[in-house]
């Protein structure tokens, strides 16, 4: 008997839920502010989040559907990413409500809108960090057969850098003190960070 448990995706993973978002864990959210073309603030939180890059730093999120995000990006070429903590957690959710393309989630969640500075999207005044970015590029995805998938890349690069002043220690980004969430497991699950450790990269 095999002590490993292997399936296609093609052929269905053949358990209770599919594993994949529980493997791929834990991961920073997507807390993303935008306002689109016409002024409408729009702030949301996605499961697929990243950095690409540095110098210049570039990060990204994928939208599982053409949602108000991408549309909003796609017209003014700005958003921001919020990092969400754990103090900000049920507020942070009241933003993933399915809500219609003209309610305000910085209002619907009672969160400040703080004014950007290289950008005109806000922030989300109450988180430890904020980055502005402006965009690069919308990649719609696409399968191995090249169909077109409705999932949405936006990539951006950072062109402006928020930090509440108390998270910073000896000129130091303190990500423990932060209290950052992150998207582990199956749907209701949600991870904070736990003890750090540091492992210094070998030189040969």
């Amino acid at each position: 008997m095999s002590d490993v448990y292997f399936y296609d995706p093609a052929a269905g993973h053949g358990l209770p839920h599919d594993p994949f978002k529980a493997i791929v864990a834990p991961r920073l959210i997507g807390w993303v502010s935008t306002r689109a073309a016409s002024g409408q603030l729009n702030l949301a939180p996605y499961s697929f989040f990243g950095a690409f890059a540095t110098f210049p730093s570039i990060i990204g999120f994928c939208s599982e559907g053409r949602k108000d995000s991408i549309r909003n990006i796609e017209e003014t070429r700005e958003f921001v990413w919020n990092l969400a903590t754990r103090p900000l957690a049920e507020k942070m959710n009241r933003t993933s409500a399915p809500v219609a393309p003209d309610v305000d989630e910085f209002q619907l969640s009672g969160l400040t809108p703080a004014q950007g500075r290289n950008v005109s999207v806000p922030h989300v005044g109450e988180s430890p960090a904020a980055l502005e970015c402006k965009l690069l590029q919308v990649v719609q995805l696409h399968d191995l057969s090249g169909k077109p998938m409705d999932n949405w890349l936006a990539l951006g690069q950072v062109v402006g850098v928020h930090i509440r002043s108390e998270y910073l220690k000896d000129g130091l980004f303190d990500t423990h003190a932060a209290q950052p969430i992150m998207r582990a497991g199956y749907r209701a699950d949600y991870a904070q960070i736990g003890d750090m450790f540091q492992m210094i990269r070998p030189t040969s």
